[in-house]
């Protein structure tokens, strides 16, 4: 599949694969400078890119573990969702979980991204659903 994408500044770079079997890009900020990331709290961060999706496919933003791991960074609205006729800039939620600050810096691995396909849905509305063995169980209704 192709997907076009513009870069939006001098610091933009395209999302890479890391390796030859990843599902996701790594998308990298694009900063004039540095941004401190203080605990507990949330930044919008830049990636310098926008992108033109084929009709049915989203991409979805998620976090990088090992920011996650390593420095309690991570993503607000796991994953965030780019639709296809989306044309503005694709920007990352980070938030800091830790008690730390954390510098993001120019050229920064900051999120992966993943296309993904999704279905079309018509509703139908109905006055009973069918009975499963589930039920209405909920959130821990197994006792595990």
């Amino acid at each position: 599949m192709r997907v076009e994408i513009q870069l939006l500044s001098q610091e933009a770079r395209l999302p890479e694969k890391m390796s030859t079997h990843a599902a996701g890009y790594d998308l990298f900020a694009a900063l004039k400078e540095n941004i401190i990331l203080l605990p507990q709290s949330v930044q919008l961060i830049s990636t310098g890119i926008s992108i033109a999706l084929p009709s049915g496919f989203e991409a979805q933003i998620r976090p990088r573990s090992g920011l996650a791991y390593k420095h309690g960074i991570g993503i607000l609205n796991s994953p965030g969702t780019i639709d296809s006729d989306y044309r503005g800039e694709v920007k990352v939620i980070l938030y800091n979980f830790s008690d730390r600050e954390f510098v993001i810096e120019n050229g920064m691995r900051i999120a992966q991204m993943v296309i993904a396909q999704y279905e079309e849905v018509e509703f139908q509305r109905v006055e009973l659903l069918e009975i499963t063995e589930r039920g209405k169980g909920g959130f821990g209704h197994t006792g595990v």
